[in-house]
């Protein structure tokens, strides 16, 4: 998730209307983008009774699907059209600096900003007004951020159960509908066989790297090769040697490095030991050094911007997504994309994938706050859900051999 450090954050309301979304769904403009711009071609939509069912009883719906990649949002929009509802959904303030159409589609089909990097009075406010009187379903990604890894579900953030018990809360005062959760599992299979494509996709990346080809390795062992090497050369480059070790303790080292690199470099004390909530506080600091201090380098602070995103990049790779015996297809197109993104900037949505989503069952939100000192329960049961969900699918995917 990139920081914004061209202008300060300003709060972008959802368009309230029904023109726009109405004509973008009736003109399948989003099936359009989806093919072209992230690879997706068709879909089906599982159990949408849960949905139409809440929908019918007019209830606050939070739908929390899981977050895997850029086009999760815009795939959100099948079901709802299936179910002839138009939707509001949270997103992340960079999306909307990505360029002005972006920008102004974000808004038109209902997404409203949220800015990730300070307390956001107006989002919060706006969101649990919107659950609270069940104008539309609402869309909150739970985990906050892509990761390019489908088969594997985040830390959920709390931020969307403070949000459900202060929206049920609300909507008890006045004697409204109850608030309720719709987990939603979005999975990606390969509609073709995957082999053909990663062989060329390897051996630009091989390229990239100034690697030997490896055309008649395995594809498995191919791309664990491939990511290996990507970690060893930001090793070198950082920390002047490729590091012993396990990857995990690797990439953790490097993070932290990264880190310390990027406090170092602005003066700057980050007391969290927790390596997400470092990074969190440290994009922090980054956005109120640039807006807050006029004397700040602005080279200085993108450079340490660019630090951050390679920590979380880092911290969100898990070790047996391409080891044991359920190396799938789709885990190594993930893999071979997210490749391609931290090393030439963007991936070649060239492949074509087919997007499952899947409701889970209803959860009933409480209106009362969380057990002080104790796991939330309606995360727990939201993440009971989801995992649940995830890993059903995971299941559906082609598993490709490493012998």
């Amino acid at each position: 998730m990139s920081l914004v450090l061209q202008r300060p954050y300003e709060f972008i309301p959802p368009h309230r209307g029904s023109l726009w979304p109405t004509f973008i769904q009736k003109f399948r403009i989003v099936d359009h983008y989806l093919r072209l711009k992230e690879g997706v071609h068709s879909f089906e939509v599982r159990n949408l009774d849960a949905f139409q069912s809440a929908l019918a009883a007019r209830k606050g719906i939070l739908l929390a699907p899981n977050h895997c990649r850029y086009a999760d949002p815009l795939v959100m929009g099948w079901p709802a059209r299936l179910a002839k509802t138009h939707v509001y959904a949270m997103a992340s303030w960079h999306l909307f600096n990505k360029s002005w159409l972006d920008g102004f589609a974000i808004q038109k089909m209902g997404g409203f900003s949220i800015h990730r990097e300070a307390s956001d009075r107006q989002s919060l406010e706006t969101a649990i007004e919107i659950l609270a009187t069940g104008e539309r379903p609402l869309i909150l990604f739970p985990e906050g951020t892509t990761s390019r890894m489908n088969d594997d579900l985040k830390d959920l953030l709390e931020g969307i159960a403070f949000i459900a018990r202060s929206a049920a809360k609300k909507s008890l005062k006045r004697a409204g509908n109850p608030v309720v959760m719709l987990p939603v599992a979005i999975k990606y299979l390969c509609k073709v066989d995957c082999q053909p494509w990663i062989r060329e996709r390897a051996s630009q990346l091989e390229r990239h790297f100034e690697l030997d080809s490896a055309d008649s390795v395995n594809a498995v062992h191919r791309v664990q090769r491939l990511a290996d090497h990507w970690l060893a050369s930001n090793e070198i480059q950082i920390l002047g040697a490729k590091q012993d070790g396990s990857n995990s303790d690797r990439r953790k080292l490097l993070a932290k490095s990264l880190l310390d690199r990027a406090c170092d470099r602005l003066s700057v004390q980050i007391d969290q030991e927790d390596m997400p909530a470092r990074i969190r506080a440290m994009r922090a600091e980054i956005v109120v050094k640039r807006f807050g201090d006029s004397s700040a380098d602005l080279a200085e602070l993108s450079s340490s911007a660019k630090d951050v995103n390679l920590c979380q990049e880092l911290m969100t790779f898990t070790d047996h997504y391409l080891e044991g015996e359920m190396v799938t297809d789709t885990r190594l197109v993930e893999t071979l994309q997210r490749l391609q993104e931290v090393s030439f900037g963007r991936a070649v949505q060239d492949f074509p994938l087919h997007a499952v989503i899947e409701f889970g069952n209803e959860i009933d939100v409480p209106s009362e706050k969380a057990p002080r000192g104790q796991r939330d329960p309606l995360l727990d049961t939201l993440r009971c859900q989801l995992s649940s969900l995830i890993s059903g699918l995971s299941l559906e995917a082609r598993v490709i051999a490493s012998l």
